[in-house]
């Protein structure tokens, strides 16, 4: 079916009982550099600012490739349609399922943004280009025009908004995965099983 529209193909994939293989990559690398990148980041907070530069530059590569992949999944999202949540669920749990994937999308584009924003703004970005993984130079913000003052001021809103993005994104994935297992585990529907088929009971 490699050569079906994107309608024909959404149209099939609604009838599936889990999402594709492709979704389900995404979402799992996508969910690991998340988590490895919650870690470099509690990592170098905590060294001498020398000693930051290497895992920070790390996490800002990390940071810019969740960014892509994250747009490939919004992009797959509209060609193949997830496929449709157990009719055991309850309306409540419908809407707080959507709400947080509404929250995740706005966590997977405003973190890295917001970190990129963050990057450009700094008045020393000459001294410390981002490379991604030392290797691809990634282009800065048109930040650089303005003066010392606006920038540090936008470097410290961007800044802010990338910490409260941060603590929106512990709480979230906290809640995603308790509400994972309590499907699992309690309820013992095949929500889990629709991204992890091993875990299908039917």
């Amino acid at each position: 079916m490699t050569g079906a529209s994107p309608s024909i193909r959404g149209a099939l994939s609604s009838g599936r009982s889990t999402y594709s293989a492709v979704a389900i990559a995404l979402h799992w690398l996508i969910a690991a550099l998340i988590l490895i990148n919650i870690g470099l980041a509690w990592y170098f907070t905590n060294l001498p600012k020398l000693a930051q530069f290497g895992p920070a530059g790390l996490h800002k590569s990390i940071g810019i490739t969740v960014l892509l992949l994250t747009l490939v999944r919004i992009g797959w999202r509209f060609t193949a349609r997830p496929p449709p949540l157990p009719d055991s669920l309850r309306p409540w749990e419908r809407w707080a399922a959507k709400a947080t994937h509404v929250v995740f999308y706005v966590i997977l584009l405003g973190l890295p943004l917001s970190g990129w924003a963050m990057t450009s703004a700094s008045s020393h970005y000459a001294l410390h280009p981002t490379v991604l993984y030392g290797v691809l130079p990634w282009p800065q913000l048109p930040f650089s025009h303005l003066d010392r003052d606006t920038l540090d001021g936008l470097r410290k809103l961007f800044g802010q908004t990338h910490s409260l993005l941060a603590l929106v994104a512990y709480f979230t994935i906290a809640v995603h995965v308790l509400a994972a297992l309590k499907h699992q585990l309690i309820d013992r529907d095949d929500v889990m099983g629709r991204m992890l088929p091993l875990l299908r009971r039917k």
